[in-house]
């Protein structure tokens, strides 16, 4: 699957599952328990090499690293994990709005001059 697919663009796409277990708990400076645990919360969802070990996107790593940030202050796992989500959910909400903003804007002639 990963074989057919160039170098090149796997290394730059944000969801290529790149990272072990291991090596992700390593850069996010964290153990791989903590990483089972934001799985386990369905944080994130690790894909499988074909071995069946969890691997792990850019993406996801920058997830997990704002969870920990959130529980590193105090916040329990769970509520950690529900608050990104929200965060996350948020995020894509006002990037769809600013979407429709600007084809609406589009649709009326009216020229646009920057974000929202």
């Amino acid at each position: 699957m990963a074989a057919d697919i160039p170098l090149s663009n796997r290394l730059d796409d944000d969801d290529y599952p790149a990272y072990t277990m291991g090596r992700a708990a390593e850069m996010l400076g964290t153990t791989p328990g903590f990483l089972r645990a934001i799985g386990e919360a369905r944080l994130i969802t690790p894909l499988r090499s074909e071995g069946g070990h969890r691997r792990y996107s850019r993406y996801q790593l920058r997830i997990a690293a704002r969870a920990r940030e959130l529980v590193d202050r105090g916040t329990p796992i769970e509520a950690a994990c529900r608050i990104v989500i929200l965060e996350d959910q948020l995020e894509e909400a006002q990037r769809i709005n600013a979407e429709y903003r600007r084809a609406a804007r589009g649709a009326s002639g009216v020229p646009d001059h920057g974000p929202g």
